[in-house]
């Protein structure tokens, strides 16, 4: 395109991105900046073609370049934000975009990436508080679907999938020693005292629900024939594989993994894992359909008095013991054991809760 008789190779950058060829509009701006014919537009320019076309490496690396050689220009921390984001290193995004809006409160784009970021991470009511900044004049494509996702997320009867796949994978590196030694986490050995009063054997087939780094399983790999893992967050699954007990491994959502109601598993854990579910239906019919025949599901919760189920101060879900034998009875399962516990402690106080072994019977 030609701006007053010259080359506008941002103009025709744009174009080419309407067009679908992003890689092609990268590859321009790119000959531009190192003929050193670029400035600050058409860096950011070249960072947002980066990230159409899939380079999330190149357009981070471009991004910090950016913003520390505009360490006062707010359009460059909102490019590092931006490219962050695409990144998936949302702490850092988050810091990024709060950082250009502490040096222009008026970057509206600004807002709209902060709530995304918080939205990424599962945090409802903090990317709201971001979009409802920003002025109906102003209101980027996309607003009107980011503000309905958030909605919905609040109004779900479970803590969203991404704030707990955020939640453990920043939990990962130190997870051993803080559950065990700050947050005296003792599901595991509970759910273990549990199988043998309800005298299940060894030689299982046993999937273990949320898995985390493999506490669980390190306590019932002797009982297993085979035992695979499953958990939200892949940097718990790295901890898990390297502690070289499992069969199987995969990241995903118990939901979704026990909807399929495939593997005729033996038994079926979740220690620790069903505090970040509040409506149990899904949970529970897919485990009935995922057990094989006499199979059994052990699984601890956080204790709810009176009925139904709640979300407690630590954005854990509670539940109660007339729920959980309503939700069994529903879907064909057997309560086999129902014990009162202390799963874990908080701020040194212990969490009262319930272990419950269910059967499949027949």
């Amino acid at each position: 395109m030609l701006i007053n008789g010259e080359d506008d190779p941002i103009a025709t950058a744009e174009s080419l991105l309407t067009q679908g060829r992003a890689g092609d509009a990268a590859r321009l701006l790119r000959r531009y900046l190192q003929e050193g014919r670029g400035g600050l537009l058409l860096r950011l320019t070249l960072q947002k073609m980066l990230i159409a076309s899939g380079d999330t490496h190149g357009a981070l690396e471009l991004a910090r370049e950016t913003a520390h050689t505009n360490p006062d220009a707010a359009p460059a921390a909102l490019g590092l934000g931006e490219a962050l984001l695409a990144a998936g290193q949302l702490p850092s995004a988050i810091g990024e975009c709060q950082r250009a809006l502490r040096l222009d409160p008026d970057l509206w784009g600004a807002r709209f990436a902060l709530g995304r970021a918080w939205l990424d991470v599962g945090e409802a009511e903090k990317a709201l508080d971001a979009f409802a900044t920003i002025p109906t004049g102003a209101a980027p494509e996309g607003l009107a679907a980011k503000v309905a996702d958030a909605q919905a997320m609040q109004a779900a009867q479970r803590s969203d999938p991404r704030y707990v796949r955020h939640l453990f994978d920043q939990f990962s590196s130190d997870y051993d020693s803080r559950m065990l030694g700050q947050l005296g986490y003792g599901a595991p050995g509970i759910l273990r005292q549990l199988a043998e009063f309800v005298g299940i054997g060894d030689d299982r087939r046993i999937l273990d629900l949320g898995c985390g780094t493999g506490l669980a399983g390190e306590a019932f790999r002797a009982r297993a024939r085979q035992l695979d893992g499953m958990d939200l967050s892949p940097a718990m699954i790295e901890k898990a594989r390297a502690r070289g007990i499992y069969d199987e491994l995969s990241v995903g959502d118990l939901e979704e993994t026990l909807a399929r109601g495939t593997g005729g598993y033996d038994l079926i854990l979740a220690a620790d894992t069903l505090v970040y579910l509040g409506d149990l239906t899904k949970v529970m019919d897919g485990a009935a359909r995922t057990l094989a025949r006499n199979g059994f599901f052990l699984f601890t919760v956080e204790a709810k008095e009176g009925e139904g189920y709640a979300l407690g101060p630590k954005r854990r879900w509670r539940h109660s013991e007339s729920y959980l034998r309503n939700e069994a009875a529903g879907v064909g399962l057997d309560v086999a054991g129902f014990m009162n516990c202390q799963p874990r402690s908080e701020a040194g106080t212990p969490v009262e809760g319930f272990a419950v072994a269910l059967r499949r019977d027949g």
